[in-house]
């Protein structure tokens, strides 16, 4: 046991350590869950949001993630946090940005995006790659999913929201 949480704090201590920044302003935006953004030698750079997965664009609440993350990011600058690239060659980052409407110094801090999108019930913690966070925004995370379920916030208005990693599977068959 006590190797096991050694281990654990290992892994999450190299995490934080060779995590990369990219900044860059976000020229698109795909889903609830991926963007694109431009830095400043005009590249551009698919970003897969990690630790959350938002509605398929055709599911229920897909349009509406979308526009939430839209109206969160679009066109501003933002940094992104990332550890590691997805098999499809996306970056899998958190995306950190300063609001439209802070007025006061204490919100001068960057706000997350992934969380913004979990609080508003605009997609779930991918608890699948939780591991891969720190433990503080998989504990921030999962506890903004359970308070947008139980405001029924967004997806959670519906009885049943099926999972995006659920209806993927469903379509592979």
């Amino acid at each position: 046991m006590l190797r096991l949480a050694l281990c654990a704090f290992l892994v999450q201590a190299s995490l934080a350590v060779s995590a990369v920044e990219l900044s860059g302003q976000v020229v698109g935006v795909h889903d609830g869950d991926t963007i694109t953004v431009l830095d400043v030698s005009k590249t551009q750079y698919k970003i897969r949001l990690a630790g959350i997965d938002a509605p398929e664009l055709k599911q229920a609440f897909g349009s509406r993630s979308k526009q939430n993350l839209s109206d969160l990011v679009y066109h501003k600058q933002v940094t992104v946090e990332w550890i590691k690239r997805d098999r499809y060659g996306r970056i899998i980052g958190k995306v950190l940005f300063i609001p439209e409407s802070c007025i006061s110094p204490a919100c001068l801090e960057k706000t997350d995006a992934n969380y913004q999108q979990v609080a508003a019930g605009m997609a779930w913690h991918y608890k699948k790659y939780e591991r891969e966070q720190s433990l503080e925004d998989r504990q921030r995370y999962a506890a903004a999913e359970s308070q947008a379920r139980a405001a029924k916030r967004g997806l959670w208005a519906e009885e049943n929201p099926m999972p995006p990693w659920e209806r993927r599977h469903s379509k592979q068959r």
